[in-house]
């Protein structure tokens, strides 16, 4: 006797399109370590949570390489573009879920507004100011430096609130020993009164 044949999910095209694109990149992180997983210091553990939960995939813009989109590594971690404002398409009516982002993979749209991937170098315009402590009670509220405005999607911030202190102090650590990229990523866009009906 056969078993039924249970329907499969799939997922929407952006979704899976994204998902392929966040695990391209991550794929690309870890193989920039050579495997190497030595967590010994807090910079290296640091190292090996940013690379391993995919931090670069949305805070390192994309430029078009030989073989398609690829990290642009000389502003790794620097986030979205300074200057490169996303006017995002109106969202067609009675799709409140609809969203989407740029080419860069450093901004994106939907019903919450227009949210831009943050420098988290430790540049003055990046986290240079902020202390660990800080960027802790970001990942655990959900807010910018940890009392500022909420964080938007698609940032994970519930997943990366789950990490203990000593792991997210780590993840810090790494961030300040990065090289320092000037970007002033544009502010958070609200949105626009007609988007949110």
């Amino acid at each position: 006797m056969s078993s039924p044949v249970r329907p499969r999910h799939t997922p929407p095209l952006g979704i899976a399109l994204a998902l392929g694109l966040g695990f391209g990149l991550a794929a690309t992180a870890s193989a920039q370590t050579n495997g190497n997983a030595d967590t010994t210091t807090p910079v290296a553990r640091g190292a090996y949570l940013v690379h391993g939960m995919g931090c670069a995939d949305c805070h390192t813009p994309l430029k078009m390489g030989a073989k398609g989109p690829e990290p642009d590594l000389s502003r790794g971690l620097s986030g979205h573009p300074q200057g490169l404002l996303l006017q995002p398409p109106a969202l067609p009516a009675g799709s409140p879920w609809a969203w989407g982002g740029a080419g860069t993979n450093t901004a994106f749209f939907g019903p919450w507004g227009v949210s831009y991937a943050a420098n988290l170098t430790p540049d003055a315009t990046g986290l240079a100011g902020w202390t660990a402590e800080q960027f802790t009670q970001a990942m655990r509220t959900g807010k910018h430096a940890g009392s500022g405005r909420p964080l938007m999607p698609p940032m994970p911030w519930p997943a990366f609130g789950q990490l203990n202190d000593a792991d997210l102090h780590a993840m810090f650590a790494y961030l300040m020993a990065q090289p320092a990229v000037p970007n002033r990523v544009p502010d958070y866009q609200p949105p626009t009164p007609a988007a949110q009906h």
